[in-house]
């Protein structure tokens, strides 16, 4: 293979192999290959500006029969600590996202096994008819697949019925890598791989726009990194003529802080500012059918991020005003509405803020403000 001609296809958006995605992975100067991504960031974002969000990350339950070894939020449904969110909890944290000037909720839990479909339509009516403005961004294929298993749904059939209820958009969670080698290793009780592509697949079909994610630096190959993005791609190539499909990608490395994968395995998070950069490079490259490339300030930091900007991401995610999941696992990093602006800007952008399907949205009148910490 030859780097320069890879290059000069990229360029032209064609669909990379595995391997010669692989191939400029190992043999292309990181400042090359953000060059190359930098330049198809204009092509479909064309501009100086970086977009943000303003939600809340609520948990519904923390039981889960998952077992994910890279997960400190979990408890076992028979565990004391053990809680299911209840309608007092989300009035109190809607409002609290309200006056923060957030527009959405990111709804995600466990796999409690007695939370089924029935469940999930009445929060959501419920929760609509209260808040009406607020956009659910819930649940995630392998909640969805978890109902469907304990119910003995279709996909098509739970989706419907949660889109009916009121569910807006659905996240990309539980990607993690979409081998079944490496999912049997560290998340053995979720949806295989294809079962995870196959969610996406029917929730496009519905109408619902969702995003995709991956989380590496733990036990996978390179060669499993380029196969799954491969594979999302593909999902994204056959989305209905119309929809959205994948509106973003968002990659980010494994936070291993008292994880049963650091603990019993020894397996670290080794991630470098340079590969960090380098896969959101690959990821742009990789994936010209996604628009948005979304870059994760929560788990690599303001600076890391800020040089992403310039090297394929467009987009900075959420200041997430509450989040417990990744922050369970070590990542210590924190934004508010003003200092998410600042950062952009220092990295040369124009920041404007956005809703989950990326339209504008004009900075609301907050009645408080976050505090930096």
């Amino acid at each position: 293979m030859e780097s320069k001609l890879l290059l000069e296809r990229a360029l032209k958006k064609e669909f990379l192999t595995a391997d010669e995605g692989q191939f400029l992975y190992e043999n292309v100067p990181t400042a090359d290959l953000m060059w190359i991504a930098n330049e198809l960031r204009q092509m479909q974002v064309p501009g100086n500006i970086v977009t943000w969000q303003i939600d809340r990350n609520v948990n519904t339950t923390n039981a889960c029969t998952a077992n994910c070894k890279f997960c400190n939020f979990f408890r076992h449904p028979k565990h004391e600590d053990v809680y299911i969110t209840n309608m007092q909890t989300y009035k109190v944290k809607i409002e609290e996202t309200i006056k923060y000037g957030g527009d959405q909720l990111l709804l995600q839990g466990g796999h409690h096994p007695r939370l089924g479909l029935e469940y999930y339509t009445k929060l959501f009516r419920d929760l609509k008819s209260l808040y009406p403005e607020i956009k659910l961004h819930a649940l995630g294929p392998p909640e969805v697949a978890h109902i469907c298993k304990i119910g003995g749904h279709s996909h098509e059939h739970a989706l419907t019925e949660l889109k009916l209820a009121g569910m807006d958009s659905m996240p990309g969670a539980g990607a993690e890598i979409l081998s079944d080698r490496v999912r049997r290793l560290i998340s053995k009780g979720k949806c295989t791989g294809q079962e995870w592509l196959d969610v996406m697949k029917v929730a496009h079909k519905v109408g619902l726009t969702t995003s995709a994610t991956m989380m590496f630096g733990h036990i996978e190959t390179i060669e499993e990194r380029f196969d799954h993005l491969v594979r999302i791609r593909e999902v994204q190539a056959q989305k209905p003529e119309g929809e959205n499909g994948f509106l973003a990608f968002i990659a980010w490395p494994f936070m291993d802080d008292g994880t049963l994968l650091q603990r019993v395995k020894g397996i670290n998070n080794n991630t470098s500012a340079d590969e960090y950069m380098r896969m959101v490079a690959i990821s742009r490259i990789m994936l010209p059918n996604i628009k948005n490339i979304q870059t994760s300030w929560l788990t690599v930091g303001a600076d890391t991020a800020q040089l992403t900007l310039h090297g394929g991401a467009n987009d900075m995610g959420s200041i997430m005003i509450e989040e417990n999941v990744v922050s369970a696992a070590g990542a210590p990093h924190r934004f508010t509405a003003n200092s998410i602006q600042e950062c952009i800007k220092e990295a040369g952008f124009k920041p404007q803020l956005r809703t989950q399907l990326y339209l504008e949205r004009e900075i609301p009148e907050m009645e408080e403000q976050l505090i930096d910490y």
